[in-house]
């Protein structure tokens, strides 16, 4: 497995070089695919959070899924140490998701059981009051048009996917280690959310482009 260390606002010490291929080297337990992991560091400081000045961005690439990972601390070490913890406990849940699905914990699979799983959405329309309280200059953030100076912020990504099915979903969005994944049904065609309710309890909204 290869370990590539990059900083940002920072100097990359030897002695870090070598606790993060070491300390990288134990994942492998956990996923035997790994083939070559990303190490960013990042050392612009925060003067409002002294105790998170460094954060680390870990991305495994392997044979299966991408995996990833993030921590801060005030040191390099501390926020590596907090990054691998997480994603070695991603790797762990998602292992334990599939045995659930294989029959070894549940007598049914996981995509059954969330056939019965009620979505919950609590989604509020902005009324005109709220619309009246900006009075500024139209501005653009990203590819919307903002009027007034509120803390509006949008950040982009664009991620290449290939339709995939529920299962496959909620054991990469494991991985990533986020309480969601959007992704296309395999089945369905459709665009879909799966999220993270509690322990192996799941939800999942789907788009009806012809509705």
């Amino acid at each position: 497995m290869d370990v590539v260390v990059t900083g940002r606002h920072c100097e990359i010490s030897d002695s870090f070089r070598g606790h993060a291929a070491e300390k990288l080297s134990k994942l492998e337990k956990h996923d035997h695919r790994i083939i070559r992991v990303h190490v960013e560091v990042d050392c612009e400081p925060n003067p409002r959070q002294h105790d998170q000045s460094i954060h680390v961005e870990l991305t495994a690439i392997s044979k299966g899924p991408v995996i990833r990972a993030e921590a801060a601390a005030d040191h390099q070490m501390g926020a590596l140490d907090l990054a691998v913890d997480k994603m070695a406990a991603q790797m762990r849940r998602a292992a334990d998701r599939r045995r659930v699905h294989r029959g070894r914990r549940a007598p049914i699979s996981v995509g059954q059981a969330l056939a019965d799983v009620p979505v919950d959405l609590d989604l509020e329309t902005p009324t005109q009051d709220d619309e009246a309280r900006a009075d500024g200059q139209d501005r653009a953030v990203g590819p919307i048009d903002v009027t007034g100076d509120g803390p509006l912020v949008v950040r982009e990504k664009s991620h290449a996917a290939s339709p995939m099915t529920l299962d496959q979903a909620m054991y990469e969005m494991e991985l990533v280690g986020h309480d969601f994944y959007l992704f296309v049904d395999k089945e369905s065609e459709k665009p879909s959310v799966v999220y993270r309710r509690r322990g192996y309890d799941y939800g999942v909204i789907s788009l009806d482009l012809e509705g």
